[in-house]
């Protein structure tokens, strides 16, 4: 478990040597669903600096998703028997999530923060079932992923989808429902038991009432009704006044801008960097705390926190290098783009659903705290979920186009080498590839070496390059056995600790 240590005593300050190979990947696997052979080599020799603006640069520029054509609808554009109008809503559902799946296939960074912040301000898709309030809750999450925090947090809470998971709705000033204001303090801005009382979270409550016209519950939006808005003064935070909804959020910034900038950047540590920011071993703390100045000094915009984190000394260190457990969507999506095989929506789908099963679903996580991450993915029936899913891809892609194996094999090894003889080129460049950290021993790549030559092929049919007196017969470009080498080769990865790491 030496992965797991936080024995990076490395500083936030800037990282100027230019990014090598292992770098680039480690940056593309923290900061998207990781990247194809061609992408990391045109990252190859940059900057830390100018590929991370590039990166982020890009994240900002993103449109979010386009509105379905049902976005607005309401219970009358459903069928009117309600079996129907469910099953219409699920297939709704399910598309978007398949949209949405798509989207963070492709455009990195901004839906992997999109991704993280569903698993920060969490709803749960289960429970308000709408698609339309789906359909805004994940546009609230593009639109403000790398925006200013402080306007996520007051726009996060009017979304329907929140306002129905936690019980906003449902919050008349006469009888106050304190659900979501426990939940603004405790999991979305200060931390548990941080800098409130539970008084706070009652008179929060009373200024955040009045979200209560439901209308056609989960069909129509909430609206705001001034007649259950408690009107009273409250105290909060030692702030005393007629406070309604905006008001909560100006307090709290105003009050506890030190609390809320350590708990967010701790979260934004844990999640890009290392999920153990506790470690005595190394310097997490300052780093934390590095980013809070930043994020304070930059009225809570999240983009230059991220910026100097993923510019970093202590981003790029070798202790910061595959020592994440990959989540479930981790492994389908980071397979997919680092193979650079085709794919389409039925791979998607699998990817959706086998995340599913490994207890990852998509908008509908275990519970209001969310997925807890990293070790909890391991078990023993997650396990085995995880390497006979991975299985299954690699089985379908070389049954969809065996030729593609070799492809990716050649793009490992790079132009120079895509002729060689040498089966060690190959699986060492295959095996840098997929495990962050390579294999743990030298017995362990040479059982790689073992599967990827098969017991067909005799051992003077590779080239003198790798035996004394070989016929090099065996030509990585040509040889017709090369992409069930690389198949094998893939499944056998597949099944490795390291290969569970990012």
């Amino acid at each position: 478990m030496e992965y797991f240590v936080n024995c990076n005593t490395a500083p936030l300050s800037l990282y100027t040597t230019p990014l090598d190979r292992t770098r680039v990947e480690h940056l593309y696997r923290r900061l998207g669903f990781s990247a194809s052979v061609a992408t990391v080599n045109q990252g190859i020799g940059q900057s830390a600096n100018a590929l991370v603006d590039s990166i982020i640069n890009q994240a900002l520029a993103l449109p979010p998703l386009a509105a379905p054509a049902w976005a607005d609808w309401n219970r009358d554009n459903y069928p009117a028997d309600d079996d129907a109008a469910r099953q219409l809503a699920r297939t709704q559902r399910d598309t978007w999530r398949l949209d949405y799946t798509r989207e963070m296939l492709s455009n990195n960074l901004r839906d992997r923060l999109s991704f993280f912040w569903s698993n920060h301000f969490v709803t749960e898709l289960d429970v308000y079932e709408s698609p339309g309030f789906l359909y805004y809750y994940i546009n609230c999450l593009q639109r403000n992923a790398l925006g200013n925090f402080r306007t996520f947090v007051s726009e996060i809470g009017l979304t329907n989808a929140m306002l129905f998971y936690l019980d906003g709705a449902y919050n008349n000033g006469n009888n106050p429902n304190e659900n979501y204001a426990r939940e603004l303090y405790e999991l979305f801005t200060l931390g548990e038991g941080n800098g409130y009382t539970e008084e706070d979270i009652i008179e929060t409550a009373k200024a955040l009432s009045g979200y209560t016209e439901r209308g056609d519950v989960r069909w129509t939006p909430v609206t705001f009704d001034a007649t259950t808005f408690d009107a009273g003064p409250k105290t909060i935070l030692g702030q005393t006044g007629n406070w309604g909804y905006n008001d909560v959020h100006n307090i709290l910034f105003q009050q506890r801008p030190n609390e809320i900038a350590q708990f967010i950047c701790k979260k934004l540590y844990q999640f890009f960097v290392h999920p153990d920011a506790d470690d005595d071993a190394g310097n997490a703390q300052t780093i934390i705390s590095g980013m809070a100045s930043t994020f304070i000094a930059n009225n809570f915009e999240i983009a230059p926190v991220l910026s100097q984190l993923f510019k970093s000394q202590h981003f790029f260190d070798d202790d910061a290098i595959g020592v994440i457990i990959k989540s479930p969507f981790d492994i389908y999506l980071n397979f997919i783009n680092e193979t650079n095989f085709t794919f389409d929506d039925t791979n998607l789908s699998f990817a959706i659903e086998s995340s599913r099963l490994l207890g990852q679903e998509l908008f509908d996580p275990v519970d209001v705290a969310g997925w807890q991450r990293d070790r909890s993915w391991i078990n023993t029936n997650f396990m085995i979920g995880r390497w006979l899913t991975s299985e299954v891809m690699i089985q379908g892609s070389f049954a969809d186009n065996a030729e593609q194996f070799r492809t990716l094999a050649m793009d490992a090894v790079g132009p120079a080498e895509s002729s060689t003889s040498n089966p060690e080129t190959v699986v060492r460049a295959l095996v840098d590839k997929f495990l962050p950290k390579g294999l743990l021993t030298a017995q362990d790549f040479e059982n790689a070496m073992d599967v990827f030559k098969i017991e067909d092929i005799p051992e003077n049919y590779y080239g003198s390059d790798y035996i004394a007196g070989g016929l090099g017969l065996w030509i990585l470009s040509i040889s017709p056995e090369v992409p069930q080498q690389v198949f094998l080769l893939l499944m056998h990865l597949s099944r490795q600790p390291e290969f569970q790491l990012k």
